[in-house]
């Protein structure tokens, strides 16, 4: 009888055996077949599920214009990226982007105008991934339907809060690709900048505040600001100013006219690299029939070009904290007088890119070529 019982008890466990062996075969196959596959799913910014490859060797970006920089330095190379913007391509060749990875100056940009893709253009370069801007929705359904892997990225879903538009952006990145250190780096100085400019401003009444006025585009016939609803507001907020344009609450830049800049009267003017006028222009009334004579920024020498490091430094980008800091200082002066903002940014490069930039580097970053706000179109 024992015996008998321990023949059951060995047949039980040996199929259990086989049941448990069999079920580890059948996951490694599962796992397998999912490897093979070589695709994952990700949700874009548009909230739209998009099947990417695992293993991602070339990239397009179309209208996003900053996202080159920013996968750049992601990646600490430009050699995934084979296709983009003109305008992306002229700030990288007046910036910092261009010297410090020269492969992206080689990169096509034939495929687009504006939001214009052309498709034929685009197969040629038989990218894994094309990403392109979430307020493009009819150029995202284009790509989509041709068949690409076309994933969204947005600069307004945050309220054009750059910091938090730049870790969203990140965190999408992210889910395509391998984690990445740097990634992590940025976010980190980005809250840590963030902090300190919060703090100080603390002291500093509302009425002490400074009016700003954000110079986004300027030629011969056009003059366009932020409104409340674009990227300066954010600026604004951010470093303790006013946005003397924050009762205009059309979306994205607003034009404006010269009566209504008399009337706001700004104390700072800041000029964006998508424009190629400079802070001379605006002195020497040099474009158009503009006159900025009776402007207090102007009279009292207070316009300033913003930077240009990796890309322009209005937008959300990897040079996001160092801008954060160099607006503060410009605003005010006397409250961040200790900030070395040319070691702050000597610093930040070495620590997040390995990259000991150059006095010469450095000060281009702040005194940027106004050559860097050619090519690009207000659409």
């Amino acid at each position: 009888m024992k015996n008998q019982c321990k023949k059951i008890v060995c047949l039980l466990l040996a199929a259990a055996l086989m049941l448990c062996l069999c079920a580890c075969g059948n996951k490694a196959s599962e796992d397998g077949a999912a490897s093979k596959d070589g695709t994952h799913v990700v949700m874009d910014h548009r909230d739209i599920e998009v099947t990417v490859p695992n293993e991602v060797n070339r990239i397009v970006v179309c209208d996003i214009l900053p996202l080159p920089s920013v996968l750049t330095v992601f990646f600490d190379s430009a050699s995934k990226i084979v296709g983009m913007s003109q305008p992306s391509l002229t700030a990288a060749q007046n910036g910092l982007l261009g010297e410090l990875y020269p492969e992206i100056l080689n990169v096509e940009t034939g495929f687009i105008d504006g939001t214009n893709v052309n498709i034929e253009e685009l197969m040629k370069l038989q990218p894994d991934v094309v990403f392109y801007s979430a307020s493009s929705p009819e150029l995202g359904d284009k790509l989509l339907n041709a068949g690409f892997a076309a994933v969204a990225i947005s600069v307004n879903k945050w309220d054009y809060n750059c910091i938090e538009t730049l870790d969203h952006w990140i965190e999408l990145i992210g889910q395509i690709f391998p984690e990445n250190d740097k990634a992590e780096q940025v976010k980190k100085y980005s809250a840590e900048a963030l902090d300190m400019v919060n703090e100080r401003l603390e002291t500093v009444p509302e009425s002490e505040r400074p009016r700003a006025f954000f110079l986004f585009k300027y030629d011969e016939s056009t003059l366009m600001t932020s409104g409340g609803q674009f990227f300066g507001q954010w600026w604004a907020d951010a470093i303790g100013a006013v946005n003397v344009g924050s009762e205009l609450q059309t979306d994205n830049s607003v034009t404006v006219n010269m009566e209504q800049v008399y009337a706001w009267n700004p104390d700072l003017i800041f000029v964006t690299n998508f424009t190629t006028a400079g802070p001379d222009d605006l002195y020497q009334n040099t474009v158009g029939g503009y006159d900025w004579s009776a402007v207090d920024a102007v009279q009292n020498g207070r316009v300033y070009k913003m930077p240009l490091g990796m890309y322009r430094s209005y937008t959300p980008g990897v040079d996001t904290p160092v801008t954060l800091l160099w607006m503060a200082q410009t605003a005010y002066p006397d409250l961040f007088e200790d900030v070395d903002i040319v070691q702050a940014a000597k610093n930040y490069y070495k620590d997040v890119f390995g990259i000991e930039l150059t006095e010469a580097q450095v000060s281009s970053i702040f005194a940027p070529s106004v050559a860097g706000g050619s090519g690009f179109e207000y659409q």
